[in-house]
């Protein structure tokens, strides 16, 4: 008994052992030069520019976060949304910076740093907006509307929330898809307010629908609060990454960047004032 007491607890050690290895330390990562990063390339949160160097809200804090914790240069990845949580797991890469929406689902999955920025929701329709719709209940009251978004964001929740069908709902592969989508088979697209902003620059046939009024949930309007995401199991490296970005939020640099992407201060100031612990449990 005591043999089978040792070799369990070898086993036991090994296990624990083999899980402290596998974390990404901040030291690892500045031993071997580079960090790898992932984009789900829609502007302006996240994106790749032509010349292959990274832009947005994401790329352009993180980047800044990540010189002042002695790490330079940054190898990124695009990957369709919905991939981001999956890609992050299988360790395709090491954090994403597509600014999701933190939430409770997604925390039961990986570890958010503090919000990063805040946004509200927004709806693309066909020139003239036809349907007249002005928030998402609108959708949900007539049952012959059809709704895009894109597969993995969480946008879906809020739709579903105010009463949207399964049976209204498209679901797309990625932004750049939402356009054709309108123009084809969907009345709406459902998206952040910025994402329908920066889709329906310069477009003939679409636009986005304005005023908006973002939808009722719980019993408050709904806001989201984007953030860097990491794997629970690189804890150090997660929490070194928050500490600096928490220092970097207090700069105008910071600032900067978000009001160059189109945020209004009332919305970078929003990012500041929630905490990831009470959106992570919902609150």
């Amino acid at each position: 008994m005591h043999i089978t007491r040792l070799a369990g607890l070898s086993a036991l050690a090994l296990t624990i052992g083999m899980t402290s290895a596998s974390a990404l330390t901040v030291e690892e990562v500045k031993s071997q030069g580079y960090i790898r990063a992932a984009t789900a390339n829609e502007v302006p949160y996240s994106y790749m520019q032509p010349d292959g160097t990274s832009a947005g809200i994401g790329p352009d804090v993180a980047n800044a976060v990540l010189k002042s914790m002695g790490i330079e240069e940054v190898n990124w990845t695009v990957t369709p949304f919905g991939t981001l949580i999956p890609g992050l797991k299988a360790r395709r890469f090491d954090f994403a910076a597509a600014e999701q929406n933190i939430s409770p689902e997604r925390c039961k999955q990986v570890a958010f740093t503090e919000p990063n920025s805040s946004y509200g929701e927004g709806l693309l329709v066909k020139k003239g907006n036809p349907k007249k719709l002005t928030t998402y209940a609108d959708i949900a009251k007539d049952p012959s509307l059809k709704v895009a978004v894109v597969s993995g964001a969480n946008n879906v929740d809020f739709l579903r929330a105010v009463g949207v069908k399964e049976e209204q709902i498209v679901f797309i592969p990625a932004n750049a898809d939402a356009i054709p989508t309108v123009q084809s088979r969907a009345d709406a697209y459902a998206a952040t307010e910025l994402t329908v902003s920066e889709l329906a620059k310069g477009q003939a046939n679409v636009e986005q629908v304005e005023p908006f009024t973002d939808p009722v949930v719980k019993d408050a309007p709904v806001r989201n609060y984007g953030g860097f995401a990491f794997r629970p199991e690189d804890k150090e490296l997660r929490d070194a990454f928050n500490a600096a970005l928490v220092e970097f939020r207090k700069t105008d640099d910071y600032k900067k960047i978000l009001a160059k992407y189109g945020l209004s201060e009332q919305s970078i100031a929003a990012a500041a004032e929630k905490k990831v612990a009470d959106l992570c449990a919902g609150k």
